[in-house]
């Protein structure tokens, strides 16, 4: 059965990373099975901590602004329309290094648990 969520109804929370994440797909409230989707927002010159996840492949494609994405020990610039792929037990970290909010729709493979976040 097709599962529809309305993004004027998702309430917005705080992550362990720090970012503001409004789920727009998870098992937990829509009953989809095994991914999440979710926009998270950064705020100018705010950065998320440094944080891996063990289980789970993570997929940021950036809507809106500009990001230094810090992804192991390499660090990469990211603009709307830019996505990159976070294989699971990589340190990373991302900067808004724009003058408006950075908006990134997070997908994870297995759905986004807080349990599976290990910040570093």
């Amino acid at each position: 059965m097709p599962r529809i969520s309305h993004y004027k109804d998702s309430q917005h929370y705080t992550t362990r990373d720090g970012s503001e994440i409004r789920e727009l797909m998870h098992p937990l409230q829509h009953g989809n099975q095994k991914q999440s989707l979710a926009e998270a927002i950064v705020k100018p010159e705010q950065t998320t901590l440094l944080h891996l996840h063990p289980h789970t492949e993570e997929l940021y494609f950036i809507t809106q602004g500009e990001g230094r994405l810090r992804l192991g020990d390499d660090t990469h610039i990211l603009h709307q329309g830019d996505c990159a792929c976070i294989p699971p037990n990589t340190p990373h970290q991302i900067t808004n290094i724009g003058q408006n909010d950075l908006k990134i729709l997070c997908c994870c493979s297995p759905a986004y648990s807080h349990d599976d976040t290990i910040l570093l």
